[in-house]
């Protein structure tokens, strides 16, 4: 993987970490996000052979819209089916860490109780910095 690709993921995951009780495991031997016991994204399995960055996230507003990029597609397990998007980017693709910072957070706000969504008013967004 590259250095920044390494970033991004690094970005991604310190950024869905930082949201309100959110908290990381490793189910299946995949690195993944969760908040009251449910997981918010897939973070992917760490291989420094692996070209690309990928990650999963539960768009249930912008699934339309997420799957118009060339580096999205429905996610396996017929998790697509439940807004699931899959990005997957190779190393020398512009990576536009912004926008999976948005996906992140509505994944998160999809799956998170209500009470802990109200705490992310006080929350700073990189992507609003």
């Amino acid at each position: 993987m590259t250095s920044e690709s390494r970033d991004a993921l690094a970005a991604i995951r310190e950024f869905a970490l930082g949201l309100p009780e959110a908290y990381e495991e490793f189910p299946w031997g995949e690195r993944v996000a969760k908040v009251n016991k449910k997981i918010f994204v897939f973070l992917g399995i760490d291989d420094e052979r692996d070209e690309n960055l990928a990650f999963s996230v539960k768009l249930p507003i912008s699934n339309e819209d997420a799957l118009n990029f060339p580096f999205t597609k429905p996610s396996g397990y017929n998790l697509g089916k439940s807004g699931w998007v899959k990005v997957s980017l190779f190393s020398s693709e512009p990576l536009p860490v912004d926008l999976f910072l948005r996906w992140v957070e509505e994944s998160y706000r999809a799956i998170a109780p209500k009470k802990l969504i109200a705490q992310l008013k006080s929350v700073q967004h990189p992507h609003d910095l």
